[in-house]
């Protein structure tokens, strides 16, 4: 890859864990950063589809000056007003009666885990209990959530991994139906509404249809990871309403509190199985997290940011889809929804999704790769349409290099 930028000196008291772009962001206001040098940049990575409010955003500045003077943490041994607000709003905006606060992802889908297992051991008298989940998923970098991921580059060099995990490919509904109808101790089937660092890629209609019809039939628990697609970015409050479905259990973070870290395992009232001492949280839905969450999940609601997702979500697809049109010998497609789009590149182009990246840096526009053949769009919630438009513009002054 051509290092347009230079670089910042190294940071040697960190682990070396990231390829970081030579850039240092300092300062932000809604869709925009700016570097330690002053220069401004389109920010459509938004902190990997977690600043829903964008940066600096007034509502959230306020609500979190405003709590952090009043109570900013306290322990899950007593009881939390804002805790207990925020798990009201989620049950009454999704298909879900119950819910578990953690502070990511990873420990979001962890949790749901746990609980797929508990099911399995304590409901259906399972053993040595099996969840399923697909090729190219990805749901965090736990040992289990890291075995749940379908994509061995993310595994190598942590084995043993955890048992009790079988891979299929995503979308396919006569091998997900095969593979169940040879096991014996299915407890859960755990999928992506749609996969986002595994290429942007959605699920079909049919094949979720499917699954929910399968788990049904044979007592499996539906799991939907919504850590990326959830809290708006697919112009629904969930990814899973764009599949005509409810799952059994689902997860959600990234967005959740807008660049607060919070995440949470919600579910059925049936398959609210833990009990005192089963699951915990140090930090899991403390004051301040919850005051960040509530504050978005009210600013979605207030603004009417679901009708400005899939507005803008629908003009940057087709903006995209114009490069497709002129280059059909670099591009293959757009897909996605929403604000969660992705450019996706022939394997003959003559450069990976990083390189396009790297070259919009230059220009002043932040984007992210979801693998080598996927350029990533995932701006804030409130994008302008303006903004989408100098996103479209600075990308076409970096393809045109």
């Amino acid at each position: 890859m051509t290092t347009l930028l230079e670089s910042p000196p190294a940071t040697p008291a960190l682990m070396p864990t990231y390829n970081r772009f030579p850039v240092t962001l300092v300062r932000g206001a809604g869709c925009r950063v700016w570097d330690d040098q002053g220069r401004e940049y389109l920010d459509f990575v938004a902190g990997i589809a977690t600043c829903s409010l964008g940066h600096a955003h007034p509502r959230l500045v306020q609500a979190m000056s405003d709590q952090i003077q009043q109570l900013h943490h306290v322990s899950n041994l007593y009881h939390i007003p804002l805790q207990a607000e925020l798990a009201a709003f989620l049950t009454r905006h999704s298909g879900a009666d119950r819910v578990f606060f953690a502070n990511s992802g990873a420990e979001a889908n962890e949790g749901a885990i746990k609980l797929a297992r508990k099911y399995a051991h304590t409901v259906k008298g399972y053993e040595q209990p099996v969840i399923i989940t697909a090729q190219a998923s990805f749901h965090g970098r736990t040992l289990a959530t890291l075995t749940a991921t379908g994509q061995p580059k993310y595994q190598k060099h942590f084995d043993p991994l955890v048992p009790g995990f079988v891979y299929v490919p995503y979308n396919d509904l006569t091998a997900l139906t095969k593979t169940v109808l040879e096991l014996e101790q299915v407890a859960a089937i755990l999928l992506e509404p749609i996969q986002g660092e595994g290429g942007v890629r959605p699920g079909e209609w049919d094949y979720f249809q499917g699954v929910r019809r399968l788990c049904d039939e044979r007592g499996i628990l539906l799991i939907l990871d919504e850590v990326q697609s959830g809290m708006g970015r697919t112009g629904r409050w969930w990814g899973y309403e764009r599949l005509g479905i409810e799952p059994d259990i689902f997860s959600s973070a990234k967005g959740l509190g807008g660049g607060i870290p919070i995440g949470a395992v919600l579910c059925k009232e049936q398959y609210s199985l833990f009990q005192p001492g089963d699951h915990a949280s140090t930090y899991g839905g403390n004051p301040l997290a919850c005051r960040a969450a509530l504050t978005v999940g009210q600013a979605i609601l207030e603004l009417d940011l679901l009708s400005q997702v899939q507005q803008r979500g629908e003009q940057l697809h087709q903006g995209l889809n114009e490069w497709v049109t002129a280059h059909p010998d670099w591009f293959q497609e757009v897909r996605g929804w929403g604000l969660l789009q992705g450019l996706v590149l022939r394997p003959s182009a003559p450069f990976q999704a990083g390189d396009i990246v790297q070259r919009a840096i230059a220009k002043g526009l932040l984007l992210v790769p979801a693998g080598p053949q996927v350029i990533r769009f995932v701006p804030p919630l409130i994008v302008t349409e303006g903004e989408v438009n100098l996103a479209l513009e600075r990308l076409g002054d970096a393809l045109k290099q």
